[in-house]
């Protein structure tokens, strides 16, 4: 059976160019860049060509690109390197990946309320600030519902209330569909992932910029301007400097055709499934649904009456492959952190679907789900009203 993936913010296909690039880093030209003869030197010419790629396209110096072994890396190092260097408090939303709102609970950090959706409240991050702070840390988009962060608000309360803090964003789900570039002149920090748009995995970046001062997390042979120890993997720099390369010469067209699938996704189920809450959107004029505030890639709907392990079991049989945003994919009862700070109704949550798409996303794919989505939904609805009775 063929797939239809919407699962894109989890991990994208690696791209056939982007496979190309790597492949002769693992047969050919396989030594370590840190050394000295021909072979290395080509590794280490190679790495710094995507470190000038990741460079231009977070708009920072390419000493800079500290490349990472994930998003995750990434943010921890952001975190914990700057609490280290600046010897102050950090501050992030309640919305925040994990990657982020972990480190800053394990260092005793403020983690601050959100508005409805999903967007830190600016009033309360200003009472959160202070002398003490040395890292504020707000994600570019989020990874569970696509919202967009007002960051250039952010930045003004942050640089108003904390001149002296560092400004984080994890802007992993943001660099394949907005322009990081510009909003990178906001920020000190930045994060990315080679496997959200079209690389490898086990390859990250953080960009520090305006020389801000980090201590390093793994420390060794002095890699990566010494705030990464550890070989680089050549092979995964490579492709993600390739497949950055590609979103930055093709997100403009990338994202107005995944735009205008993701509405017809989103406006379909919600014209055919009663009992569908798409979150973080607004009604316009003409009854048309405003979905400005939100990735052109994200389709995220809580279905009331329904569990979402259910219906991912259900619409997976059908090909059509997705994720819930709620750790009940674990086996929790709990709606996802993200829901929950923005207040939504924990029954409504749990019924909460993240349908994302990406580059190879086609309209095909989209009637697969509104094949079968609507089914599902009324088939376990039927099922839920007979055991009641």
């Amino acid at each position: 059976m063929s797939v239809a993936y919407f699962d894109h913010a989890a991990s994208t296909p690696v791209r056939d160019e982007v496979l190309e690039a790597m492949m002769p880093f693992f047969r050919d030209c396989y030594a370590n860049p840190t050394g000295a003869h021909r072979m290395a030197r080509d590794s280490r010419r190679a790495i710094d060509e995507a470190r000038d790629v990741l460079a231009a396209g977070l708009a920072t110096e390419p000493t800079g690109i500290v490349f990472c072994g994930s998003g995750t890396e990434a943010d921890n190092l952001a975190i914990f390197g700057a609490a280290a260097a600046g010897g102050g408090r950090v501050v992030c939303s309640a919305a925040e990946h994990h990657a982020v709102l972990r480190p800053v609970e394990r260092l005793g950090g403020s983690v601050v309320e959100t508005d409805s959706n999903g967007v830190i409240d600016t009033g309360a991050l200003r009472d959160a600030l202070g002398e003490d702070v040395a890292l504020v840390s707000v994600m570019m988009a989020n990874n569970e519902t696509g919202v967009i962060s007002p960051l250039d608000e952010i930045a003004e309360v942050v640089r108003t209330h904390a001149p002296q803090a560092l400004f984080h964003t994890d802007a992993v789900q943001g660099f394949p569909w907005l322009d990081v570039a510009e909003a990178a002149r906001l920020v000190d920090l930045i994060s990315l992932s080679a496997h959200k748009f079209g690389g490898p995995k086990g390859v990250g970046v953080l960009a520090v910029r305006g020389g801000a001062r980090l201590r390093a997390q793994i420390i060794g042979g002095g890699q990566e301007m010494g705030l990464r120890s550890g070989t680089q993997n050549t092979a995964g720099i490579v492709g993600m400097g390739k497949a950055a390369e590609i979103v930055l010469a093709e997100r403009d067209s990338a994202v107005e055709r995944v735009r205008v699938l993701r509405d017809q996704l989103a406006d379909g189920l919600a014209a055919t499934v009663p009992g569908v809450v798409e979150t973080a959107v607004t009604p316009s004029s003409g009854g048309c649904t405003d979905r400005s505030a939100k990735v052109a890639g994200s389709c995220h709907l809580c279905f009331e009456g329904v569990e979402s392990e259910e219906m991912l079991f259900l619409i997976e049989r059908e090909g059509v492959y997705a994720s819930a945003a709620s750790s009940c994919a674990s086996g929790a009862e709990d709606p996802s952190h993200t829901l929950a700070a923005m207040g939504w109704p924990r029954a409504l949550a749990r019924g909460s679907l993240r349908l994302s798409l990406g580059y190879p996303t086609t309209l095909a794919d989209v009637d697969r789900v509104l094949a079968t989505l609507p089914e599902a939904v009324a088939q376990l609805r039927r099922a839920a009203g007979q055991a009641a009775a």
